[in-house]
């Protein structure tokens, strides 16, 4: 199911996605590459965790290619950061956190290659924890049970 969002039909979308939620009784939404706040309307109907996953570089490098920015910057280390959402952009608990190294030889191709594979790996470690219910989640912070 695609359901397109823009500024405008923002409300309206949110809402189709709690229907489609609701009606078959998801448990857990994952987010990867959505780029758009929830609302806390819709974070408090759909009655679920959200978990989303973005690179590490956030609040150093944000906005558009910000491969191309950590590569600009010379970065030694990429990352990738898993968390629960909330109605705070990126401020939620984290779950699952993790970096690989990047030299000088590195292209920003060779960036945006390694940073993707990373974040597939912490997101699926992070819906892992939670799904195993290894995760305690207690204010900003969480408590992740190997």
């Amino acid at each position: 199911m695609v359901l397109p969002v823009t500024k405008e039909t923002k409300p309206q979308q949110e809402q189709q996605v709690i229907s489609a939620l609701n009606s078959h009784r998801v448990e857990l939404v994952v987010m990867a590459r959505y780029m758009q706040i929830l609302s806390a309307d819709f974070l408090a109907q759909i009655g679920c965790p959200v978990i989303n996953i973005h690179h590490s570089f956030l609040p150093a490098f944000i906005g558009a290619n910000p491969y191309r920015q950590a590569y600009e910057r010379g970065v030694k280390i990429i990352g990738a950061t898993a968390h629960y959402a909330t109605q705070d952009l990126d401020e939620g608990p984290i779950i699952e956190q993790d970096v690989i190294r990047v030299g000088h030889r590195d292209t920003v191709d060779d960036l945006v290659r390694k940073g993707r594979d990373l974040e597939e790996i912490v997101l699926a470690r992070a819906v892992r924890r939670h799904i195993e219910h290894r995760v305690l989640v207690y204010g900003k912070k969480t408590v992740v049970f190997d």
